[in-house]
């Protein structure tokens, strides 16, 4: 457990509110879409829209909460959020009307992305900045363990296959959160700022340019997401000749090795320098994943097809947990003091760029164009993670700029 727990004190505190929360959170996304199409009665297009808007709309909110954490004080955002989301996932239990739906949808997804960026600003303001990013592993590895039970959890809903069971999933992601809220409430509160002290532009993140590249950067990173949700269940399907239960066993891999061993990944992760030069063997890692993944489609047996994918996997996941600690570095690192809020609101953009986009790209790339897709991919994988280190360099300048200036 001491590879997924943090140390005693409020990053534990942390992760065991993170642990509450995502064991709903695994159980809701595992049987959600089964209960608003099987049970509701709404389409699958009429679902995959309201999810869309709902997530766009969420990513977008993340740096106004964000900003509202850093005023109003992380610790009390973070417990209102979360609060808020509870409340927004119980009127799933009645909503019945698309409209109404679509409505739940965005305010869900608001409270989701002003929560993790309010979240995200509490640990950097309880946390010292040479720990920050071992934390934020801990939190990660918490996550992806509280997701794998939360998913067996939902997995008994999706058997059952009764109104009631999936309900019950909904009652209890919502219980998550309030089981979070109160978990949170052990923490002292981070001094707020105030705007008049800060100085500035209110959203400073808008303006800051090397900050949205490595964003950016981190976004097309981040498409390993989609690859492994979406694009390798029906790559398993239409290209190998493994089983179609490998897709569900690669989650797994993916999942238990996060577990375990996204702590240690982090360790190498001190400062900027070792960030971008992680990032840099993380996209080296998912280029080689890409190729091996593309060997699978070859005429190699059922066997070889499953041995070829579980090696990919393996790489992938470890370039995977190498992105996720230098991003958590930069994001962290990067930020002035006083605004984590807005600009952890406005790095939680990247996942929500592939989560939105990726869909789209990577089943054209891997379906559409087969092998040569995969190639197109690792490479797309290897720029962003070699173009990470010339964009830290250009923040350092700018921030040494800033405070040439400001000493002026």
């Amino acid at each position: 457990m001491s590879r997924i727990l943090p140390p005693a004190g409020p990053p534990r505190v942390l992760a065991a509110a993170q642990l509450a929360n995502s064991l709903g959170d695994g159980a809701f996304y595992a049987c959600s879409a089964l209960f608003f199409t099987r049970i509701v009665g709404l389409s699958a297009v009429q679902v995959g829209a309201a999810l869309t808007v709902g997530w766009a709309t969420g990513m977008l909110a993340g740096v106004p909460l964000g900003y509202l954490a850093d005023r109003w004080g992380p610790r009390r955002t973070t417990l209102t959020l979360a609060l808020a989301t509870a409340a927004m996932l119980s009127t799933f239990l009645w909503v019945r009307a698309y409209p109404l739906f679509v409505i739940a949808v965005c305010l869900y997804a608001c409270c989701q992305g002003g929560l993790t960026s309010a979240r995200q600003a509490l640990l950097a303001g309880l946390v010292a900045p040479e720990l920050r990013t071992r934390t934020r592993a801990h939190l990660q590895a918490t996550l992806n363990a509280g997701l794998a039970v939360g998913a067996g959890l939902g997995g008994l809903a999706l058997y059952v296959d009764t109104a009631p069971a999936y309900l019950a999933v909904f009652a209890m992601d919502a219980a998550s959160f309030l089981a979070a809220a109160l978990v949170l409430r052990r923490l002292p509160e981070v001094p707020p700022v105030p705007a008049a002290e800060d100085g500035g532009p209110r959203l400073a993140v808008l303006r800051d340019r090397p900050y949205a590249l490595i964003t950016f950067l981190n976004a097309i990173m981040y498409l390993n997401m989609p690859v492994l949700s979406l694009a390798l269940p029906l790559w398993i399907v239409t290209y190998t000749d493994a089983p179609k239960p490998m897709a569900a066993a690669l989650l797994i891999v993916n999942m238990l090795s996060v577990a375990l061993f996204q702590v240690r990944v982090a360790r190498q992760v001190t400062d900027l320098r070792t960030a971008a030069r992680t990032s840099a063997r993380g996209g080296v890692l998912m280029l080689i994943a890409c190729l091996v993944y593309a060997l699978s489609s070859g005429h190699i047996g059922v066997w070889g097809a499953i041995a070829v994918l579980l090696v990919a996997a393996a790489i992938q996941v470890f370039g995977e947990m190498m992105q996720g600690a230098s991003g958590w570095e930069l994001s962290f690192a990067l930020a002035p003091d006083g605004k984590q809020g807005q600009y952890q609101g406005f790095y939680g953009m990247a996942p929500q760029i592939a989560r939105m986009l990726g869909p789209v790209l990577v089943t054209t790339l891997l379906i559409g164009w087969g092998t040569p897709g995969w190639l197109v991919l690792g490479a797309l994988f290897l720029l962003a993670g070699l173009a990470v280190g010339p964009a830290v360099r250009l923040a350092e300048r700018g921030h040494a700029a800033q405070k040439q200036h400001q000493t002026i």
